[in-house]
């Protein structure tokens, strides 16, 4: 959640031109994948593509002692045919260009010869867990072109209902859209061999515990861990419970090929990404106390390794984050923002890798980076 919730009061009414991009970029209601499917079937050059995978392969078993790591480039496969250009607005109200937007991506990459892994997901954003606990999603403008947030619940007795309430209906809110996503992508792996073998369908923006807890409960919930803690621990057990139960039901829609999962167009050791975004505005001792137990339960269930994300500020809580066992990586989006000789320290130095690290950090970290940094 690298935007705060309420930004949308500010966004959801922009004014201007609503329809510019669908005008801009009409397609009739019945959409035909098959053209994209194909041509992005005969752009997909295995070796090329199991070059990629085995240097993240590389990587990720430790195989590199110094210096950083960046995947090879690909050589530049342009498409055949004219993929459209659709907003975000268009997909999460149609499955079929929800699928087709994701797809375009691949062909971006193969189009630009980009060394990025080939990545698609189910994109609703943040708001699929939030949802389901009764959250009204709050849709941008369309031409922001920007995922949506949700209204919080508005009370604390809202809270202390869901709470009571248990892990709420998987299939309620944005979650019956989401997995349906996810068999439409494995059917159309399982039509095209290549896409199949070499297009990963990552799992969707689930974000993490405490981060849906922030989302349902909105800023209140920063005085909720002096003036409610017992609620919050309550909170986020129930929130545990709830992520690990859609997860495993993503991951029998989606199974995972290997221990190498994909994510935002890279890899990591495990399968989870967690969100902890929410974390920049709490400190070491309270994401010790509250938190870090559910971040650790979560990498359990799910084969004993995983990653986390942050947004923001994060050197103050690095430490007691490395200590989760299993933390297999760390990406963090703005290290200009972060203490960075504290961040290698409890990463780099500690076996943790990390991910899609901004070049211009990596060089300037004056000291050896141990084959630990993707770049």
């Amino acid at each position: 959640m690298c935007y705060p919730w309420y930004l949308a009061r500010l966004i959801i009414a922009w004014p201007g031109d609503t329809n510019k991009l669908a005008r801009e970029h009409p397609m009739s209601r019945q959409l035909d994948l098959q053209p994209y499917l194909e041509d992005l079937e005969s752009r997909l050059d295995p070796e090329q593509e199991q070059r990629h995978f085995d240097a993240w392969k590389q990587f990720l078993d430790g195989e590199l002692d110094h210096g950083t790591f960046s995947p090879p480039a690909r050589k530049p496969a342009p498409a055949a045919v004219e993929w459209p250009l659709l907003s975000i607005d268009q997909a999460l109200d149609d499955m079929d260009r929800m699928l087709l937007r994701e797809l375009k991506g691949v062909s971006d990459v193969l189009a630009g010869g980009s060394s990025a892994t080939l990545t698609v997901r189910a994109n609703y954003g943040v708001v699929i867990i939030a949802s389901q606990y009764g959250c009204q999603i709050a849709r941008m403008a369309p031409e922001l072109n920007t995922l949506p947030t949700v209204w919080p619940l508005g009370s604390r007795e809202a809270v202390r209902r869901a709470v009571d309430a248990g892990v709420p209906d998987l299939q309620g809110g944005e979650g019956a859209k989401v997995f349906e996503v996810g068999r439409r992508f494995m059917a159309l792996k399982s039509q095209y061999p290549k896409i199949g073998k070499w297009v990963d369908v990552y799992h969707p923006d689930l974000q993490g515990p405490i981060d849906n807890i922030e989302l349902v409960w909105g800023s209140d919930m920063f005085l909720g861990f002096y003036e409610e803690p017992q609620l919050m621990k309550d909170f986020l057990a129930v929130m545990t419970e709830h992520y690990i139960a859609f997860l495993r039901a993503w991951f029998e829609v989606v199974p995972q090929p290997s221990e190498y999962a994909a994510h935002w167009g890279m890899r990591f050791n495990g399968q989870p990404m967690l969100r902890n975004d929410s974390l920049m505005n709490l400190s070491p001792e309270m994401y010790v106390e509250f938190i870090r137990d559910h971040d650790q339960r979560v990498i359990r269930e799910f084969g004993g390794m995983g990653a986390v994300h942050y947004c923001g500020r994060g050197d103050h809580f690095i430490e007691a984050l490395s200590e989760v066992e299993g933390l297999t990586a760390v990406n963090l989006s703005q290290p200009h923002l972060n203490d960075m000789d504290r961040i290698f320290a409890n990463t780099v130095d500690k076996g943790i890798k990390l991910l899609a690290l901004d070049p211009v950090a990596a060089e300037r970290a004056g000291r050896d980076l141990k084959g630990q940094v993707h770049v």
